[in-house]
């Protein structure tokens, strides 16, 4: 190809990786801003304008492991290609799109790294996959929501205990307040993991064009990811928000406080060791977390078994999308 088409066909897929990194921070803004909506603390666009500012913020916080497993530890980068990264793109669009239409709020994480798989097995089978990295991020499928359940399970006892002789409308006004500081948390966890995906996907995209190396990922890929994410959260993914905020549990101030603060604990651990989690995941079984610790019955179990589901086919149905997306961009271009 003429370097003027290799050009163009690069810069195509460095847009079409960054509004993938905007459908994230869209379809994921309920994970960031259910609670605080829910439980009456932020209206709507304020809720969004928080969230995406902290989002950004954490450009400032976090080392880019999450982009380097990504880009670097789930498929080897000797077999990526242009129609490997436009396959993994489309599929998880794809994807996102469709559960986003139904109000499923199923992982862009993990409809990323189906995509991935299912764009490199279409070029040349199993040989491109890197088992460590798979497994660990298919690990933390289980990993993140139980430990973020966990968690909300024992903030809620906690911060009930502590507030034990507090009246009810005390508890309320103190935790309104305090739902702004775990809601911010959650967002930094919220950008930092997710928008190094978009980061890792890009970086693999330029080593394979030899525009950089696998040491060096250029400022303006970070600041764009980032910058991206944070404009998707701003315009919100608002069929999403009923379903965490209130269908899956009631959450008062209180419960939305444990389960954002559960959420960001989550987040940053993982983030701070490289693991690429979903954060639909991990909020979700911090909601339920809360939920149990208060009675059992105060979950709708029938509503979080239809998102399990969701969290179980989302990886292979992006993959067989970005196969099929691969297939047809070989034909293109």
């Amino acid at each position: 190809m003429s370097g003027e088409i290799v050009f163009t066909t690069l810069a195509f897929l460095v847009v079409l990786a960054l509004l993938f990194d905007f459908m994230n921070g869209f379809h994921d803004a309920a994970n960031s801003i259910a609670t605080v909506v829910s439980t009456g603390v932020l209206k709507p666009y304020q809720a969004v304008v928080w969230a995406a500012s902290f989002n950004f913020v954490a450009i400032a916080i976090f080392h880019l492991k999450v982009a380097a497993m990504v880009g670097k530890g789930i498929i080897d980068p000797a077999f990526v290609d242009y129609h490997v990264i436009f396959g993994a793109l489309i599929g998880a669009i794809g994807w996102n799109v469709i559960t986003w239409y139904y109000g499923i709020p199923s992982s862009s994480s993990h409809a990323l790294i189906g995509g991935l798989i299912g764009a490199a097995m279409a070029k040349a089978g199993t040989a491109p996959l890197l088992a460590p990295g798979i497994i660990k991020t298919s690990l933390f499928i289980v990993v993140s929501p139980m430990l973020g359940m966990l968690l909300g399970v024992l903030w809620m006892v906690g911060v009930s205990w502590a507030c034990l002789r507090l009246s009810p409308h005390r508890v309320d006004r103190v935790f309104r307040r305090l739902q702004l500081v775990s809601s911010a948390l959650y967002s930094v966890g919220h950008g930092s993991n997710d928008a190094q995906k978009t980061m890792g996907v890009i970086w693999l995209l330029l080593i394979a064009a030899g525009s950089t190396t696998p040491d060096h990922l250029p400022n303006w890929v970070i600041v764009s990811c980032y910058a991206a994410i944070s404009l998707g959260t701003l315009f919100g993914g608002w069929r999403i928000v009923k379903t965490m905020g209130q269908r899956i549990t009631k959450l008062r101030p209180v419960g939305g406080f444990a389960a954002e603060s559960a959420g960001a604990i989550t987040l940053f651990t993982a983030s701070s060791f490289g693991i690429p989690v979903s954060t639909t995941h991990t909020i979700t079984g911090a909601i339920v977390g809360v939920g149990t610790a208060q009675r059992t019955r105060a979950v709708r179990w029938g509503v979080a078994g239809n998102i399990v589901l969701a969290w179980i086919v989302t990886i292979p149905a992006s993959a067989l999308f970005a196969a099929g997306a691969w297939w047809l961009g070989m034909q293109w271009f």
